[in-house]
């Protein structure tokens, strides 16, 4: 890119907005010109705004401290002067999706980590390396907007990233079952340690609405574009539970699948271990060098040791062995809030850079 793309980040405070302001620092293609969130913070410097709540383990970046932070409930300031949004607020639904309608329809890409359109049919929600071409629905999504320049496109769930990708190169041999156990990070829910003192010798059974998203998302993932609108692919079957426990950074998965083709032990590995998306082949800024890494050590992965695999971008896996309900059996792990949050977005907004659609 011989022009760098001027970018604002709304909900900028926030711990994934934190991720963000600090990923797209020294960006080859990103500059970060707006910082926006509530009203309250508007007007402040960024490092006022935020306070004592920086969450990272590296320091605020020096270009962001001295910003002034904008309302982001009005775009009107980067009509013209930002090419792109990054958006992670922490609203309800229905006012995410008619805050990012409302930056669209002023001609502002938006490309989200929130969940509030994931499930809109010509809004795609992208793993980079998986379904790039469900960016394919932008078009009709900008006719039903009204819009030239203006979309939305999402990232999916943060904890699909420990597992969907692993399941995905194992789709030739016919998943038809699988159930997986997620064990998240006490940042996902945009807390630290000392912030959720509670989950301290604790272990928390209940993530509203995560269920629903690991069971439901991957199928739209996995779905076929169709005259503008995503249709939901209608396998596999999938069953999920999802706990909180006690670790900063990483969600882990147990997966158990079943196959109408059961593959030997040998090719899934190999499936694994060859597989290579879109952003690997454009050699993409934030895309790892190769995305799922199989660990054969008894005990790996572990989200203390792996997460921050291809700086923190990679998917790792391990424990791979038969099961006796299922067919096979695995452990995944990957990085929340840089896999699974800020930088796949980051990635997402790379791949639609590449491929124009910010032009």
């Amino acid at each position: 890119m011989q022009q760098k793309f001027r970018v604002g980040v709304v909900g900028a405070t926030g711990m994934v907005g934190q991720r963000f302001v600090s990923l797209l620092e020294h960006h080859p293609w990103f500059e970060v010109k707006f910082l926006l969130a509530s009203a309250r913070s508007a007007g402040k410097t960024y490092e006022n705004a935020v306070g004592g709540r920086w969450a990272l383990e590296t320091p605020m970046p020096a270009y962001a401290r001295d910003m002034v932070v904008l309302d982001a409930a009005d775009p009107s300031p980067l009509r013209g002067h930002a090419d792109f949004v990054f958006c992670a607020v922490n609203m309800k639904k229905e006012e995410i999706r008619a805050l990012e309608e409302t930056y669209a329809r002023a001609e502002i890409p938006v490309v989200s980590n929130n969940s509030a359109h994931r499930g809109t049919p010509d809004v795609p929600m992208v793993i980079p390396e998986i379904n790039p071409e469900h960016l394919g629905a932008i078009p009709a999504q900008r006719k039903r907007l009204g819009t030239k320049r203006g979309f939305i496109a999402v990232k999916s769930n943060c904890s699909l990233q420990s597992y969907v990708p692993l399941l995905h190169p194992l789709r030739p041999f016919g998943i038809e079952r699988v159930a997986v156990c997620t064990y998240q990070a006490i940042s996902g829910a945009g807390k630290t340690f000392s912030t959720m003192p509670e989950i301290c010798d604790n272990v928390i059974p209940y993530i509203a609405g995560e269920e629903e998203k690991s069971e439901k998302e991957p199928l739209k993932i996995w779905g076929t574009l169709q005259n503008g609108a995503i249709e939901a692919a209608s396998s596999p079957a999938i069953t999920a539970q999802c706990l909180r426990v006690p670790v900063s950074d990483g969600h882990t998965a147990a997966v158990f699948v079943s196959f109408s083709e059961r593959p030997a032990r040998e090719d899934i590995v190999s499936a694994w271990e060859n597989f290579e998306g879109e952003p690997q082949r454009l050699g993409l800024p934030s895309a790892p060098r190769k995305f799922l890494h199989y660990l054969p050590e008894d005990d790996r992965p572990q989200p203390k040791l792996d997460r921050m695999c291809e700086n923190g971008m990679a998917v790792t896996a391990g424990r791979l062995r038969e099961d006796t309900l299922f067919d096979w059996k695995f452990i995944g792990c990957s990085h929340n809030t840089l896999r699974g949050a800020a930088g796949g977005a980051v990635l997402l907004a790379e791949l639609l850079a590449k491929k124009g659609y910010f032009a």
